[in-house]
Parts: structure tokens; C-alpha cells; sequence
């Protein structure tokens, strides 16, 4: 079973005993404080989809010192599901990756018919949810930890996009985004398997490595395991992206790369495997790479593709696609400046 990367809280009569509407102002349920804290402990962040007005919503979730738990709040009368699908989209997350808890069993069921990958908990389930497998990420890296707080600067660029008064690509070109790239150590390990195990949308094979196999092959000469890290001038995105490549005696073989979906707007992919692709090329390989098709990868083996990938073999949902490097795509974002440890910039 995956792990649950957000859970979508309804507030009356689940997150606390009353309806704030109807003027009461209850306290939060322990248990469900507890839970909430405890979950976000673990980078599984926490958003709203509730009926009622949202200032007043809001209001009482600040006054209980709860407000910045969340990040994402969707609060009006329309229904549950459309709330939580609008949650999943503003938060990059697949829908199986999301969770809801509502004390009412019409609500829940609602969410379950319209979003079937979306699971849903009994409000009476919120003390037991911690213990639950779905809830448990094998490793909870520092990364994990500060979560919530690099979605919440996610907010501050939407917002300011939204303000920018220009293109898309202008607003991109203002962001001063550095990507830097390095060969992974012991200390980015648990940080590389979790993007194998969460992300979905922007991975090219899907391989969940462990940190045993991570390990074997950053210490082997036949293998390059590189991770990426990107950062603007509103802060750092923390490390979004994950390179893994065969060394052999005349192609370099991608066999894994992945970004997370947070960065999809930004090209990170692109850049990242722009990257791999320079670094073949100089060490004399031929860049190839292995692509697994899955219903949410589409978007990786268009980017293989744009950057010039032909497919030279194909089994089902398997294929091998080759790079000719004298017949490369200048197609590189160059809004993203690449920093690497053998050289300052490109």
C-alpha cells in the first residue's frame, strides 16, 4: 500500500465536537490535535475540505494555533469531492496519494464514488491513523520534516505569480532558479528513496530503490547516482530530483530519473536531464535511456522525446530510447542555472 502524502480534514464534528456556523466554539478533539501533529512530523501534510465560510473557518483555526498545520484550505458549499480533487491539483499530488476523513458517512461515500483512488477514514478512525501502514513512510528525512513549511513558500510564489504583471516566462526568468547537481552520498540516501517511493507523475521507470541498493550503487564505478537540489529567490525547493545511469563500455543508460511534481512547472526535469545528457556526452557515451509507461508518466517520456530520445526498442510497456549526440535539441530551459561540483555553472 502507498503511503498517504496528504490528508484532507473535514472540521465539524470531525477536527472538533460542534459546528462553528451555528455559533458554538469548540474545542479541537486531543486525539485528532495529536494525529494532526503527528503526521506532519512525518512530512505528510495536512489540508481542508469543509462546508462553511472561510473566514470564520479560519478564524478558529488560528485561535487554536492550528492554522499553519494546513496547506491547503478549500472551504465553501460546493461539493467534497470537487474540494479534494482541487486540493490534489494545487498540491501536485496524484489522487491516490490522498486521503479524507469526515465524520459523515455521506460525505465519505460521496468522495469515495467520485475519486475511488482517494481513501477515506471515519472521523473515529483519526486516533488509530497514525499507526496505520499507509501512514508510516519507511524513512522520515529532513526533508520530510520541512514539508509543510516549503509548500507554504509554494504559496507565496503562486501568489506572486499571480501579481506578475508578464508571461509565464518572464515570471520564470525573475525567479533566479538554480538547479545544483551532485554525485549522492550516504547523507542523500534516504532522501533518494523516498523520491523513488513518492514520486509517480515525473519518473521514468518507476524503480523504487532501496537504500541498500542505493548505497551499492553510488559505491560502484559502473553506476552515477546523482541527486538535484533547486532553489529561487523566494528559498530553496529542498532536493527535487533523483539521476541514476549505467556506465558501460559506449552508452551511458538512464535508468531511473525523476523529479518532484512540486518542480513541474519549472522544467526541472528538462534541466536535470539536459544535465545527464552533457555528461555522457563528455565522458565519449552514448546517452540512452529506459522508459516503463504507466497511466502518469506520459509527461517523462515527452520530455525524453523533446530532447531528442528516439525509441530503439519496444516491448509492451517497456522501451529503450537512444540519444544521437550530434543531432542533440538545444531545448534546455534556460530560465534554470545548473551548478555542479566540477564546475561553477553552465
Amino acid at each position: 500500500m502507498s503511503t498517504v502524502k496528504c490528508l484532507v480534514w473535514d472540521l465539524d464534528d470531525t477536527l472538533w465536537d460542534g459546528v462553528v456556523l451555528e455559533g458554538d466554539r469548540p474545542r479541537p478533539f486531543t486525539v485528532a490535535v495529536e494525529t494532526l501533529r503527528t503526521l506532519d512530523r512525518r512530512g505528510i501534510l495536512h489540508a481542508v475540505a469543509s462546508r462553511g465560510h472561510p473566514r470564520t473557518f479560519a478564524a478558529h483555526l488560528a485561535h487554536h494555533g492550528l492554522a499553519e498545520l494546513f496547506s491547503a484550505v478549500e472551504i465553501g458549499w460546493g461539493s467534497k469531492s470537487d474540494a479534494v480533487h482541487r486540493i490534489a491539483r494545487s498540491l501536485g499530488l496524484a489522487l491516490d496519494a490522498v486521503a479524507f476523513v469526515d465524520n459523515d458517512p455521506v460525505e465519505r461515500a460521496e468522495v469515495a464514488a467520485v475519486l475511488p483512488g482517494v481513501r477515506c477514514y471515519r472521523a473515529d478512525q483519526l486516533g488509530t491513523l497514525p499507526d496505520r501502514p499507509e501512514f508510516r513512510p519507511e524513512f522520515v528525512t529532513d526533508e520530510a520534516r520541512q514539508r509543510r513549511r516549503l509548500y507554504r513558500v509554494e504559496r507565496h510564489r503562486a501568489r506572486a505569480e499571480q501579481d506578475f504583471d508578464g508571461s509565464t516566462g518572464e515570471f520564470l526568468a525573475s525567479l533566479d532558479l538554480t538547479m545544483t547537481v551532485r554525485r549522492a552520498t550516504e547523507e542523500d540516501l534516504a532522501r533518494a528513496h523516498e523520491l523513488t517511493v513518492r514520486t509517480h507523475q515525473l519518473n521514468t521507470t518507476g524503480l523504487a530503490l532501496d537504500m541498500a541498493e542505493l548505497r551499492r550503487l553510488t559505491a560502484s564505478p559502473d553506476y552515477e547516482v546523482l541527486v538535484a537540489g533547486l532553489r529561487d529567490r523566494f528559498g530553496s525547493y529542498g532536493t527535487i530530483g533523483l539521476a541514476v545511469s549505467e556506465l558501460t563500455g559506449a552508452d551511458s543508460v538512464l535508468l531511473l530519473l525523476l523529479t518532484s511534481c512540486r518542480v513541474l512547472s519549472r522544467g526541472a526535469g528538462a534541466v536535470l536531464l539536459d544535465h545527464v545528457v552533457q555528461r555522457a556526452v563528455r565522458a565519449g557515451l552514448r546517452p540512452t535511456a529506459r522508459f516503463v509507461s504507466t497511466p502518469m508518466n506520459q509527461i517523462m517520456l515527452v520530455t525524453l522525446r523533446f530532447a531528442g530520445f528516439e525509441i530503439v526498442e519496444r516491448h509492451d510497456d517497456r522501451m529503450v530510447l537512444a540519444l544521437d549526440p550530434d543531432r542533440r535539441r538545444g531545448t534546455r530551459p534556460r530560465h534554470v542555472r545548473v551548478v555542479t561540483e566540477e564546475r561553477a555553472g553552465q
